[in-house]
């Protein structure tokens, strides 16, 4: 998706009807059972962290609870990758970091996504091809669905989901406006070459330099993987 697209979609986050918006969410009817089911490996791969997030959670929590987000997005040509944000760490078995087995431990700073979950409208084609915001977290495997929940409180998740998609969209939008412009101040070019072979190094253990993208700026960070915890850095 380029820069073109991404504004597009903000556009039609935008401007799709509430109405529709509140159809689905009050067709969803959440309530959270407390379950703990959505901060285990079984539900989510890792919690994406927009900005806010980041910046709170480092102030509230701690640095030591974040780490670049997995799925590179690409890698110079001088064997450094670069992602679109943080991630909240995950333990040894691929649970969320805050997860104690019974609650979240930084409920008060937890991320946005969790906050909206399991909201996460994406535009989804139907059986028939048609494309349509839909709800795509799996209905039924945690959690208790289908409750009636008040229109204030569908109001209020939906601002929320709004403007969650629509800060997830602005900061890949950022990241790909400051991508073109530090490859073009720096020389550097995205090699999927050089992104092949630093990957197969760190997959056997060898540190990398990863470049977060960070409130309009990379941020360096070093990590490695540990051999016996393929999940984790």
């Amino acid at each position: 998706m380029n820069s073109v697209d991404i504004e597009k979609e903000i556009e039609y986050i935008s401007s799709f009807p509430d109405e529709d918006y509140l159809r689905i969410i009050c067709e969803v009817g959440f309530v959270c059972d407390f379950c703990g089911r959505c901060c285990t490996s079984e539900f989510n791969d890792h919690v994406f962290l927009l900005d806010d997030d980041s910046e709170r959670i480092i102030e509230n929590a701690g640095r030591e609870f974040l780490r670049p987000a997995p799925y590179f997005d690409l890698c110079d040509n001088l064997g450094r990758f670069y992602v679109m944000g943080y991630a909240l760490k995950t333990k040894q078995n691929g649970d969320c970091i805050f997860y104690t087995g019974t609650r979240c431990e930084h409920y008060e700073v937890r991320p946005w996504v969790c906050k909206i979950y399991p909201y996460m409208l994406h535009r989804e084609p139907d059986e028939e091809g048609n494309i349509e915001f839909r709800q795509i977290s799996g209905l039924n495997l945690h959690g208790l669905y289908h409750n009636e929940i008040s229109n204030e409180m569908c109001e209020e998740i939906l601002k929320s989901v709004k403007d969650y998609e629509s800060g997830f969209l602005r900061q890949k939008l950022g990241f790909i406006k400051e991508i073109e412009r530090y490859f073009k101040e720096n020389g550097l070019r995205n090699s999927k070459q050089m992104y092949d072979r630093m990957m197969r190094q760190y997959l056997k253990g060898k540190s990398i330099e990863v470049y977060v993208f960070l409130k309009g700026r990379f941020v360096k960070e070093v990590i490695s993987k540990q051999i016996n915890n393929p999940g984790s850095y």
